[in-house]
Formats: C-alpha cells, structure tokens, sequence
C-alpha cells in the first residue's frame, strides 16, 4: 500500500479560509516537503492499497488506467505491471519524479505516464478510463467527472477518510457519501467503518 495512505483533500461548497490558489501551494509544498523525507523508492511500494487487494482479480489486464493522486506510484506501477497503460496525476513534483523512478524499477516505464497536476483546478480532459483508481483523496467536486471519464464495463477503486466510526472532519466523508455519488454504477464491494470508506464498482 502506499505510504501516503493519510492523504485527503476536500474542498465543501461552503469552503471559509484561504484562498483555494493558498490552499494549493501550501499542500505542494507539504506532500514535496513528505515525499523528499521518504527517500528512494523500492520495489516493496508497488501494491494495490490494502482494501482492494482481496479483489485484484476483478481489475482488468488491458486497457487505460487513471490514478488520481497517485503520490510515488505504488498503485500506477501495479496497475502497469498487470498490463494496463497507466496515467498518474499528483500535485507534488516530488512524487511525479519517484513515481516515473518506481515505474523504471519495476520495468514498466512504457506503460505509465506520470503528470503534475493540481486536482483543485479539475479533472484534465482525457480518454475514458478502464480502471480509474483514487485512493485517500476526496474532493466531491471531482465525482461526476470521474464517472463521466470511467468507460463502459470500466472499474472504478475509491476510498476516503469517513465520519462513520470518528468524529466528523472536514476531510472526511459523510456516511452514505461514496454509495449514493456513484449509485449508478454496479457495486462489487463497499464498506464504511473506524474512519474509512471505500468502494469497488463496475459500470455498466
């Protein structure tokens, strides 16, 4: 699992405080700030978060990947390794710059493309997606885009910090959140407990 499992952002339609262009460069700042910390990446990164790995057979084998703050790529090179063509989106430098490193260790830098790309502003425009990952990011704004880019039969993996089982944040999701943003789609798998959310489901 990667190791920038804490990692949330969330942006309320009654957002109070700095500016959302502060809020951005502070948080890049911080995750390069983390990330630098971390040191060298390692073959050990490389693994689908903890949650979705009692499902890895349901990700496919082929076709287009999308890792939504990806951090140093863990999940991206996973994904690669298992024969997808992967592209990452991160906000911090640093994580794009290991995350392309982890790629060419774990031999699939042909396969993944990493960017630097502040979520805050939206979801780039893109070809829709046969496996669309977001592990321990929320940003509500962003859940219609994600499904609009999932392709039909497409997998959509999400988890987020939650309110069910902790005390309420401003990081974290209501109960019901993730079910009810992506009711049209197929669920594979969906839990809410101790502070945590997350769901694996299919488009139809």
């Amino acid at each position: 699992m990667r190791d920038d499992s804490t990692r949330t952002q969330v942006v309320s339609a009654n957002h109070v405080g700095p500016s959302l262009e502060f809020v951005s460069e502070e948080d890049r700042v911080r995750w390069d700030r983390r990330y630098a910390d971390h040191g060298g990446v390692s073959v050990d990164h490389i693994a689908l978060p903890a949650v979705f790995q009692p499902f890895a057979e349901d990700f496919p084998t082929a076709g287009r990947a999308l890792d939504l703050a990806c951090g140093r790529g863990g999940v991206a090179v996973w994904l690669a390794q298992r024969g997808l063509d992967v592209l990452g989106y991160d906000v911090s430098p640093v994580a794009v710059t290991q995350a392309r490193e982890l790629a060419e260790l774990g031999g699939v830098a042909a396969r993944c493309h990493f960017e630097t790309v502040d979520l805050d502003d939206g979801l780039p425009a893109g070809p829709p997606a046969d496996v669309l990952i977001c592990n321990r990011f929320r940003d509500v704004r962003l859940y219609r885009k994600i499904l609009e880019r999932l392709a039909g039969g497409g997998l959509l993996a999400i988890s987020v910090l939650s309110e069910v089982g902790a005390a309420a944040g401003p990081f974290r999701s209501r109960a019901g959140e993730l079910g009810q943003a992506f009711d049209g789609l197929a669920v594979i798998a969906a839990r809410e407990e101790i502070g945590a959310a997350w769901l694996l489901a299919r488009r139809c």
